[in-house]
């Protein structure tokens, strides 16, 4: 189920939750901050109104490593990227 949030992308973008990156190799040793990739892959939260969208909220989608822009909405940091930059749908 996808959250709730009060914010409404426009046109062509969507709002994205990027999954949380790992802070431990699969040996167990601790990455610091500085070391962690930014995640390509994340939930949609809500989408824009524009008919060429094809994702839906609460898809798992994978988006373009250095696209959209960062936006934090009360703890929670978001992602606002085009549709154009989503390149996939997780099943």
């Amino acid at each position: 189920m996808a959250k709730k949030v009060n914010i409404q992308p426009l046109g062509e973008y969507v709002l994205v939750e990027p999954a949380k990156s790992n802070t431990k190799t699969a040996s167990g040793i601790v990455l610091p901050d500085t070391s962690e990739e930014k995640p390509q892959e994340g939930t949609v939260v809500a989408v824009g109104d524009d008919k060429k969208i094809k994702v839906k909220a609460g898809q798992k989608v994978i988006y373009s490593k250095y696209s959209g822009n960062e936006v934090r909405i009360g703890d929670v940091e978001y992602l606002l990227v085009k549709a154009e930059d989503i390149l996939a749908v997780v099943k």
